[in-house]
């Protein structure tokens, strides 16, 4: 039997609603293990991970199931797990008293170069912003009229203007970032009355939920909210 138009199309935008999170899911991570696990691929092949890792198997399973040289021998992910532990090695360095010390020394001697200083100094400012446990950055997401008065967008408070900036500004201001969508990664930044601005319930992931689907993921208190209806 010849199936009507409407449903063959309904079962292929099923199909899509399936697979395209999952292969664009699947790329992403290929594209970050892909990264992570080429990154060590400039070293000498006898200091490279894959190398060190084919001479300890070498000692603990057959030489059979090994390939011919440790050159062929490749294990996915091991970048990925090589660079968490660095990551995790360096904070629990710097958590003691002689870590601290070391790192002040390293940031000493990179703030004593001319054009690293400033590289540095700026990226370190705005990660210590974004990733500091009682920083404010990116914390609450907010309700907007943007770009115009009656057009409402979402955003996230990125903290509060200070120093000249404030003292030029009128009243109580706070600072959002207004993402664009489907690329949350580019936005606009504002400086915006406090009176003006409408904090959220949602969490800033349910906020970016809703940015990247253009509306059409809501979260969660709206779908159950619209549920009890």
């Amino acid at each position: 039997m010849r199936l009507p138009l409407a449903t063959l199309r309904r079962y292929l935008l099923t199909g899509l609603l399936i697979w395209v999170p999952l292969v664009i899911t699947l790329w992403v991570l290929n594209l970050v293990v892909g990264t992570l696990d080429g990154q060590f691929s400039k070293l000498p092949l006898d200091w490279q991970p894959n190398t060190l890792l084919y001479k300890l198997l070498s000692h603990v399973v057959p030489v059979s199931w090994l390939p011919a040289s440790p050159a062929d021998f490749h294990a996915p992910g091991l970048g990925v797990i090589i660079t968490l532990l660095v990551l995790i090695l360096t904070g629990v360095t710097v958590s003691n008293m002689l870590g601290r010390q070391l790192l002040r020394l390293w940031e000493h001697m990179l703030n004593s170069i001319p054009v690293v200083k400033s590289i540095y100094s700026s990226v370190k400012q705005v990660s210590d912003t974004l990733f500091s446990s009682n920083g404010q950055a990116f914390r609450k997401a907010l309700l907007v009229q943007y770009p115009r008065e009656g057009s409402w967008t979402i955003a996230f408070q990125t903290g509060t203007p200070s120093g000249e900036v404030a003292e030029l500004l009128p009243g109580q201001m706070v600072g959002v970032y207004v993402p664009t969508t489907p690329n949350p990664t580019s936005g606009f930044f504002l400086m915006m009355p406090v009176e003006d601005v409408r904090e959220l319930e949602m969490s800033v992931d349910e906020a970016l939920k809703y940015v990247i689907s253009m509306g059409v993921v809501p979260p969660k208190d709206m779908v159950e909210r619209s549920g009890q209806r």
